[in-house]
């Protein structure tokens, strides 16, 4: 009877282990996940997903939110969000990069940047 609990303990264990391990299977479920997640630590809408890299630790997306609204529209204020997600698709930390405008394009860099 002792060697059917740990079995099944085994058992329970590896499946455990199987579906997180393919709980995100490609970028759009990652995207989706991001942003989602981000909404619910911050209670801010994502925008849209600026950029979106796969690296050795996990996920990198830089991802629009938008703070505040105001009227006229373009006068809301959005943020630029960098996100960290590991392997699986499980938001691992975020911080703030910019804040604009809405209506406002990027200053232009010198020296041909």
């Amino acid at each position: 009877m002792t060697n059917t609990k740990k079995t099944q303990t085994s058992s329970e264990n590896s499946t455990d282990n199987t579906s997180e391990a393919s709980r995100v299977t490609g970028p759009m479920e990652v995207l989706r996940e991001a942003r989602t997640q981000l909404a619910e630590l911050t209670g801010m809408e994502a925008e849209s997903v600026s950029s979106f890299e796969r690296t050795e630790d996990g996920w990198e997306l830089d991802i629009e939110v938008l703070e505040v609204s105001r009227v006229p529209d373009t006068m809301s204020l959005l943020a630029t969000y960098h996100v960290s997600l590991d392997p699986q698709g499980a938001l691992t930390g975020y911080r703030r990069i910019r804040r604009y405008e809405r209506g406002r394009s990027e200053a232009r860099r010198s020296g041909g940047q």
